[in-house]
């Protein structure tokens, strides 16, 4: 798999021992402790995107808004939320955060904010042609950054592990629910 230069390398997760994977050390036995970290899902899951976020972070360094300005791009690219104030709530950030964001994102040239035909005082948020090039770009980058996080299971495991983290996801949007097998790769 290709790596990108700003993002660190997983540690060698893939060779730890089964005892220590199943919760055994020296002193003490698999599942002995009420709370191990390998059967936490709040402490996994933590662990899990605080790698994710960090990686995330550092592959969108020169993005306007970093991994939140990838989400704003993802969203007006898929058509979920066209307005700014849509578009503030469907991804629960402040709306003057937002607008702050956008301006930023619009400077750059990766989006637009046009009027709505509809109500003269909303602006509706378009995709430009270079802002479409970059989140292509980003979305492969990205990929590669949560191919590297995922690197202790196999191919087939990491897919089922995303295919239900969005399930459970979407069960808490306010957007229809949709499974990876529903749609096509990278549109749910």
């Amino acid at each position: 798999m290709h790596h990108n230069g700003n993002v660190p390398r997983s540690r060698n997760l893939g060779a730890m021992s089964a005892a220590t994977r199943s919760g055994a050390t020296a002193d003490r036995s698999p599942g002995e402790a009420d709370a191990t970290p390998e059967v936490d899902l709040g402490w996994a899951l933590t662990t899990i995107a605080r790698e994710l976020n960090g990686r995330a972070a550092a592959a969108m360094a020169g993005l306007p808004g970093g991994p939140r300005g990838y989400l704003v791009l993802s969203t007006v690219t898929r058509g979920r939320a066209r307005s700014q104030l849509a578009l503030a709530q469907q991804l629960g950030v402040d709306k003057t955060v937002m607008t702050y964001l956008l301006d930023d994102l619009e400077k750059s040239g990766l989006l637009e904010r046009l009027p709505d035909p509809a109500d003269r005082r909303a602006r509706q948020i378009a995709i430009t042609e270079k802002g479409s090039a970059e989140f292509a770009r980003l979305s492969v980058v990205l990929r590669e950054v949560e191919e590297d996080t995922l690197a202790a299971l196999s191919k087939k495991d990491a897919a089922r592990l995303r295919e239900l983290l969005t399930t459970v996801a979407y069960s808490y949007q306010a957007v229809p629910s949709c499974t990876v097998s529903d749609v096509e790769p990278g549109t749910c």
